[in-house]
């Protein structure tokens, strides 16, 4: 069962000629996630809104929900661009649209 995802963001899966995957990826897949400011990457549930699966080369919207959120805790923001893989290999990016775990945010610096 899914819980209140992350975030959500648009996904942009590479071609396989990119590199990317063979086959199409179902609502519910769940690649690793990787942000430039952290060594650690966490499997991230892409619940897919408006379509069941997404082809190679093609780009989605998604809600994501982490495995280890505690790692992403005040560093999110919209415009944060990210990796999604299978092991080593990038199959795709993605790029925060919403923070919706307010504790993930990263807080904006007071004037």
């Amino acid at each position: 069962m899914i819980k209140n995802p992350h975030f959500i963001a648009e996904l942009k899966y590479r071609s396989t000629e990119q590199g990317g995957r063979k086959t199409p990826a179902a609502s519910g897949y769940r690649p690793q996630v990787k942000f430039d400011f952290e060594e650690m990457q966490t499997s991230g549930n892409q619940k897919f809104i408006g379509t069941e699966l997404v082809y190679p080369g093609e780009i989605v919207i998604a809600e994501i929900t982490v495995l280890s959120p505690q790692l992403f805790e005040g560093k999110l923001e919209i415009g944060m661009e990210f990796e999604f893989r299978e092991g080593p290999r990038v199959i795709g990016t993605g790029k925060i649209m919403e923070v919706a775990n307010k504790t993930l945010e990263r807080k904006k610096a007071s004037t």
